[in-house]
């Protein structure tokens, strides 16, 4: 009834299954090559929706000198089943407008080159265009998704936890202060009338949750302000993190752990399978699981269980945070923490079950000084405490575990580091 139809998305099996519907379509999308010849141009159009590009078939007469690589066009015609085996549909053109023009030689990616991951990192406001990263773009949303559907398949409520918090959650001190700038200022003391800082992690909040609800997570952005500028670390970087109530087992927790793994793993492969296999195949072609990026306890732990990801549990009480759950199994004396190790990554996930036993929390705070810190957090323990735990899962180590990428800021839009802060 209506022959007209955008196709700002296109992805070609949609098309496939809907040309026999469609009459005119109007295509936009960046030119991935150009191919002239005497009657015909031959052009190759990417929308960011796939990795495939679809085939543009046009008279040569609508050939233009700024319809080059790079060059962002809006194409309309009529979609044709196409003849060759590699592409199911094409598009026979009848007006192309070059929308934004791209010199291509001035363009800092050239049409037959293979970029390097680490040339790419160089042009953080220009590498999306290239097939890698876009690639990556996608499964990184496909991957957000999943384990955004996971929880809400199974019960969990998502708490937005702040990112500006007077907590150091990890007690570590790897802490960006926040402090305001502008002349209003100058003579303010503190404006929040408190030392505040970027989260390094939504734990305590979701603790704060959990004496409400039985399940609870948050998905955001953290901050560690660690100088270093190794493969493995970040100073802005996304974690997923779960708190689960009336639970005394560690088993809960790495179910949970080993469930959103799989559940966003097997959502990945399915829907991203293209683009997986890019990197596979072309990208990190070779990758040796275990490379340079984890620590010697770590690579011989996974080694030794067959390269397979390995849950390490009941680590030194004194090594854990005050919130770690005392096992009480003297003289080893351990607390209920786990983490999750996986090939070429090292530590996933780390969690633990949480102190609920109100007199030993308060002797481990009171020995560490931060009783009168921490009071609102004893609060917790006063008033209708249950046995919980959680833990928290960094995403982009997830993405560099599927996808076997070395370099951590290779899996992230914007990375920021010591002494980088691009864009």
């Amino acid at each position: 009834k209506n022959p007209t139809s955008k196709l700002r998305s296109f992805c070609p099996f949609t098309i496939l299954y809907f040309c026999v519907l469609i009459e005119s379509s109007l295509l936009q999308g960046w030119v991935r090559s150009v191919r002239p010849q005497k009657n015909n141009i031959f052009l190759h159009v990417n929308d960011g929706s796939s990795l495939q590009s679809l085939q543009i078939v046009a008279d040569a007469k609508l050939n233009d000198p700024l319809l080059t690589f790079g060059s962002a066009v809006e194409v309309s015609g009529i979609l044709k089943k196409s003849l060759h085996q590699k592409q199911p549909v094409e598009l026979e053109a009848e007006q192309i407008r070059v929308v934004g023009e791209c010199n291509p030689v001035n363009f800092p990616f050239k049409i037959k080159e293979r970029h390097s991951l680490e040339y790419i990192r160089q042009l953080p406001h220009l590498r999306c265009r290239t097939n890698a990263f876009s690639s990556l773009l996608r499964i990184r949303s496909e991957a957000t998704a999943a384990i955004h559907s996971y929880f809400k398949n199974n019960g969990f409520v998502q708490i937005h936890t702040p990112i500006i918090t007077s907590n150091d959650c990890e007690g570590a001190g790897e802490l960006f202060q926040l402090e305001p700038s502008g002349p209003a200022f100058v003579d303010d003391d503190n404006f929040f009338s408190v030392p505040a800082f970027l989260t390094v992690s939504g734990q305590l909040h979701l603790e704060v949750m959990s004496g409400a609800f039985s399940r609870v997570y948050t998905f955001g952005p953290t901050f560690r302000a660690e100088n270093s500028q190794s493969r493995r670390h970040l100073a802005e970087f996304f974690m997923v993190e779960a708190e689960i109530s009336f639970t005394e087992s560690l088993e809960d927790l790495t179910k949970v752990m080993e469930d959103v793994f799989r559940s966003a793993t097997e959502r990945v492969l399915a829907r991203c399978a293209e683009d997986v296999d890019l990197f596979h195949r072309h990208v990190t072609p070779g990758h040796r699981w275990g490379c340079d990026l984890m620590t010697e306890h770590e690579k011989y732990l996974v080694k030794h269980c067959g390269s397979v990801p390995v849950f390490v549990t009941d680590y030194p009480y004194d090594l854990k945070p005050f919130y770690a759950r005392d096992n009480q199994d003297h003289p080893k004396h351990t607390a209920a923490a786990v983490d999750l190790l996986v090939p070429g990554v090292g530590e996933l996930c780390g969690g633990s079950l949480r102190e609920e036993r109100l007199n030993l929390l308060m002797a481990r705070l009171k020995r560490v000084g931060l009783e009168d810190t921490y009071n609102w957090y004893l609060d917790l323990r006063r008033f209708g405490s249950v046995p919980h735990g959680g833990f928290g899962l960094g995403f982009e180590r997830y993405l560099q575990c599927v996808l076997g990428v070395d370099n951590i800021k290779d899996v992230i839009p914007f990375p920021r580091f010591s002494h980088s802060c691009l864009l």
